[in-house]
């Protein structure tokens, strides 16, 4: 009830001051009486809701093992990983080479001295030069502009350098009009000219000529193959026409015609057994040359626009054929490719291995196939000699065998620091959050059971951690390497046996540690849902007392308000009577 329902319109009435303020009119302070009385009766709400407080930090903790115990069963499983205890390391006895090496698993350890003699390489076909024709079928360049120039490289606009004298070129200028400019700069003491028989260009003089210089902007001497000789004469140092590469075939400047197709321009040539197709028409050059690349022939195909020549090169080292066969007056025979084509055989890798006999390989990369030794590979890239050295992977090994011991351990300290009871010297007992849990105490018990129990089925010397070094620390239910020279011996000499110890189907200390890793995960959450589910029950009773407290307040302080009002009466009518009969 409001503090302004209670009121009376007399000015001079004590009801005239609101009735729900406590004791106003009975002189009884009933609201610090009713919040004592309800503070009696939330006790126990407030007990239950210490119930949720301490189930709640049950939960937690038991959330935090929930993660330890995940922890450890990834350590088993790393111990558990195939191979491991079969790893092996290489390494080489330079550390300025740049060979490399690997070991595969189970690869034999030992100390291997490689000296290769002779590198493997690729069988290469080189077509003829010059297969394009040359830039103009006469002397007279005075129309061929060098925009329009077939050569390798285009010129660029700019200037140029001879016997010290500046020449300026456009692109709209001819060939001939450079040869102009020449002569004028140098007072016609150079002179240029170009022979199509040989496709090249010659400047002469009656002294040395001297060509470029530091600031030219021009390209067009290197265009032309021209350079200092230190003579009277600089002709170019090749012929100066270029095949066309992205233009149709027919029209590609190829120097011979391309006359072995059908009436469509349909032709094809054979690359190591594989058809390559074209059109004269439709494909270019360059279209060609992707369609051998793409093709399951096994070869590279590029156009060396140096010697003006298509070069065929095997996509693998090693001494293997390279054919290449067409009709006569096919694309293949305008390249160059056959008839008058060079072939350089592939080489195969020689090396000797600890000082025997000369070893082959068609790859620079020698395996078990040339040396014998399985599982190692050296990839040699000089001719030189190194040392290889194979081991175990013990380090791999010791890091996940200690792994495994840090999660146990994780574990085995938590479940000691969360469950024991300890008494100070004052007699002040301390318990921890799971002291009372009882299944939490037993899977400490059964995992420190699992660790140091004796692997069935093994016939070894290595049959149980202490076999390899590996103990519990005295006074404590954690694990340690208690002997390391025992561990590293362990591993290195007997590393299958130690893999036996931690993966044998069924009875491997990895197999057992981990499926029982794998059920007190299971139990733990199982109890963090007992857990949660206790306190939303718990929920459930609290609300219910609050509300039950919520009506008896609403009770209590409804009658204490109108036991005010029946005061305030009575203080009225006691003023009222005071003052008929006091006079």
């Amino acid at each position: 009830m409001s503090t302004s329902a209670i009121s009376s319109s007399s000015p001079t009435s004590t009801s005239s001051v609101d009735l729900g303020l406590s004791g106003l009119a009975s002189g009884f302070d009933w609201k610090s009486f009713v919040n004592q009385m309800m503070a009696v009766e939330h006790a126990p709400a407030d007990r239950l809701a210490s119930e949720q407080t301490d189930n709640s930090g049950k939960s937690d903790k038991l959330s935090i093992l929930g993660t330890k115990i995940t922890a450890l069963k990834a350590a088993t499983d790393a111990l558990n990983e195939a191979g491991l205890f079969s790893r092996s390391t290489a390494a080489l006895g330079s550390t300025t080479s740049n060979w490399a090496v690997t070991a595969a698993d189970g690869t034999a350890a030992g100390s291997y001295k490689i000296a290769v003699s002779q590198l493997a390489t690729t069988a290469q076909r080189a077509g003829g030069s010059d297969i394009a024709s040359a830039l103009s079928a006469t002397s007279n360049v005075s129309s061929l502009t060098l925009a329009s120039l077939p050569a390798a490289t285009p010129v660029t606009a700019g200037k140029f350098t001879v016997n010290g004298q500046r020449i300026t070129v456009a692109l709209t200028d001819s060939l001939q009009d450079v040869f102009d400019a020449i002569s004028d700069a140098t007072d016609g003491a150079v002179t240029a000219s170009y022979d199509p028989t040989t496709d090249k260009v010659s400047l002469s003089s009656a002294s040395e000529i001297t060509l470029g210089a530091a600031n030219d902007s021009s390209n067009f001497l290197a265009v032309m193959r021209l350079a200092n000789n230190g003579d009277k004469t600089i002709t170019s140092s090749g012929s100066l026409g270029a095949a066309a590469l992205h233009a149709p075939l027919a029209n590609a400047r190829l120097s011979s015609a391309l006359t072995a197709v059908d009436g469509s321009g349909n032709g094809s040539f054979t690359i190591n057994g594989e058809t390559i197709a074209y059109n004269v028409n439709t494909d270019s050059l360059s279209d060609v040359l992707q369609r051998i690349n793409d093709s399951a022939a096994g070869v590279t195909a590029a156009y060396d626009g140096a010697s003006d020549r298509v070069v065929l090169t095997n996509k693998i080292t090693g001494d293997f054929g390279l054919s290449a066969n067409e009709a006569s007056g096919g694309l293949l025979d305008a390249l160059g490719l056959t008839g008058d084509s060079t072939f350089t055989r592939g080489l195969n890798a020689q090396y000797s291995l600890n000082g025997g006999p000369t070893l082959t390989s068609t790859s620079n990369t020698l395996t078990a196939s040339s040396h014998g030794i399985t599982g190692l590979e050296v990839t040699v890239d000089s001719e030189s000699a190194n040392t290889v050295t194979v081991a175990k992977d013990t380090s791999t090994m010791q890091s996940k065998i200690q792994d495994f011991i840090s999660a146990f351990n994780d574990v085995e300290g938590f479940i000691n620091d969360e469950t024991k009871i300890t008494t100070d010297s004052s007699g002040t007992v301390t318990t921890g959050v799971l002291s009372s849990n009882r299944e939490v105490q037993d899977w400490a018990r059964t995992l420190r059971s699992k660790a140091f129990a004796q692997v069935g089925g093994l016939n070894g010397a290595i049959t149980r951690l202490e076999s390899i070094g590996i103990d519990f620390t005295s006074g404590t239910n954690e694990l340690a390497i208690k002997d390391q020279t025992k561990l590293t011996d362990a591993l290195r000499n007997n590393a299958e046996d130690v893999g036996k110890l931690f993966q044998t189907s069924g009875t491997g200390l990895a197999n057992v540690i981990g499926s029982f890793a794998d059920k007190i995960s299971s139990l733990d959450d199982d109890q963090q849902k007992r857990l949660s589910d206790a306190n939303a029950d718990l929920d459930r009773q609290i609300a219910d007392i609050e509300r039950r407290l919520d009506e008896e307040r609403s009770q209590m302080e409804a009658a204490f308000i109108r036991m005010e009002d029946a005061q305030s009466s009575i203080n009225s009518q006691s003023q009222a009577l005071s003052k008929a009969f006091g006079s």
